[in-house]
């Protein structure tokens, strides 16, 4: 299937694209994903291995749509991401709290 990414024509199949990330240990997943056999791999890295261009050249879109087109599931985002704790986060100042004997915020 051809398919354009970073303005490059390229011939896609999804034995060609299996075939290229045989072996391809996946990276931490931190934001789009691609489901590649039994591992799910960050779609940069995905574009990474099968364009062999820079990352910077290409966006998360165009390899989801290529991706999508070949049937591959692609993931918005990683599953189960902790949400940080901001600074006033109630549950953070209860935790500290607790922590240091119930005496609230410890200035240090």
């Amino acid at each position: 299937m051809r398919c354009v990414i970073a303005r490059y024509p390229f011939d896609l199949t999804k034995d060609g694209v299996l075939a290229s990330m045989k072996g391809v240990r996946p990276e931490l997943v931190t934001g789009a994903s691609v489901t590649i056999g039994r591992r799910r791999y960050p779609v940069k890295q995905v574009g990474r291995v099968i364009t062999r261009q820079d990352p910077r050249d290409f966006t998360v879109g165009e390899v989801v749509r290529a991706m999508t087109r070949l049937g591959f599931t692609c993931h918005d985002g990683p599953e189960g991401a902790p949400v940080a704790a901001g600074v006033g986060d109630p549950a953070l100042v209860h935790a500290t709290s607790a922590l240091f004997g119930g005496a609230g915020p410890v200035a240090v």
